[in-house]
């Protein structure tokens, strides 16, 4: 592991336009607390609904202590397989209307308290497959529960280092450019508060630098953003023309009904895409299992007939030995088996 990924990052030179963050990841892996623990607030609540997640995207803001603006918004439940795809596309809308000036960086938020799953590994990849290979170059990995690891002794290296620590996440975190940050949500002490998410937005503000300065943003992206630029410049038009109140009420209602259905168009779209490349992703994963199992068979397979071959060949020096056995029987007797 780059150890720059842990170790505080060196500041690269932004403009100080406001910064917007996603969080994405599982529930219960502590993206609201992340959120609240970054705006220094508690800004964000968890409401669960009657499917036992949260579905409703937010955004929440704040002002840091350098008069830096600090945009997050919060995703709950989209690595849950629990969601279905058509909620799951309605908050992926939902969060590019939010970021209207784009996202500066993804934060994946992943917990120390439970070992990184297929679930999760599924969904990550699932955004390279919705929003290309490119999403990757605004990941960054935000590991709740360093309370605990602080507890046990340990740093970040010791849990990332460890053998217990999965490939699959190791793979992930290449992907993200091994950029990752250890978060105490519980902590009281502001100092160590504001050292980690300073050490967070280093990691932002690399990722702004690497990519020239530009958020983040692709064809589902720029469509939402027309549709909206549409809808306010018709919006502003009808107010220039002189209508009455009545009138005008009455044409922003068909303009928003018109907004509003290309909106479910790009939402039905985002997850028809979604349940395309989801099937194939689990069909890759489920083709990688089955490989996995027929390599570690064929290894069990070759182990085995290995330490037949060994077993055969002691057996085989065995016998050799007790055939040139000389056997001594008294005087003039002498016996060679």
């Amino acid at each position: 592991m780059d150890g720059s990924s842990i170790d505080v990052v060196r500041e690269h030179p932004v403009s100080n336009v406001a910064r917007t963050v996603v969080l994405v990841g599982r529930t219960g892996n502590g993206k609201s607390a992340t959120g609240n623990s970054i705006l220094g607030k508690r800004a964000f609540t968890s409401k669960r609904s009657s499917s036992g997640v949260t579905t409703t995207t937010e955004l929440k803001t704040a002002i840091l202590r350098d008069g830096q603006q600090i945009n997050v918004i919060d995703t709950p439940g989209l690595f849950d397989s629990s969601v279905k795809s058509d909620v799951i596309s309605k908050e992926i809308v939902q969060c590019i209307k939010l970021a209207k000036d784009g996202i500066h960086a993804i934060l994946v938020i992943l917990s120390t308290r439970t070992r990184f799953s297929q679930e999760e590994q599924s969904a990550i990849l699932g955004l390279r497959a919705l929003f290309g290979s490119k999403i990757f170059d605004y990941m960054i990995v935000v590991f709740s529960g360093g309370d605990e690891l602080e507890e046990n002794d340990e740093t970040l290296e010791d849990y990332l280092g460890g053998h217990d620590c999965p490939e699959p996440l190791k793979e992930i975190l290449g992907l993200c450019g091994n950029r990752c940050v250890l978060f105490d949500n519980k902590t009281t002490d502001e100092s160590k508060r504001i050292e980690q998410v300073q050490r967070l937005l280093s990691l932002v503000n690399l990722v702004i630098a690497q990519n020239g300065g530009r958020p983040y943003t692709d064809e589902i992206f720029a469509e939402v953003k027309k549709e909206a630029m549409k809808l306010r410049d018709q919006q502003e038009e009808v107010a220039s023309k002189g209508y009455s109140k009545r009138e005008i009420s009455h044409l922003n209602e068909q303009m928003q009904r018109a907004h509003d259905l290309q909106l479910k168009r790009i939402t039905e779209m985002i997850e028809l895409k979604m349940r395309e490349k989801t099937m194939m992703l689990e069909q890759k994963l489920a083709d990688e299992h089955v490989a996995r199992l027929r390599a570690e068979e064929t290894a069990q397979e070759a182990q085995q007939r290995s330490q037949n071959e060994i077993r055969k060949l002691r057996d085989d020096l065995q016998a050799e030995k007790q055939k040139r056995v000389v056997i001594y029987d008294g005087p003039g007797t002498c016996a060679i088996l």
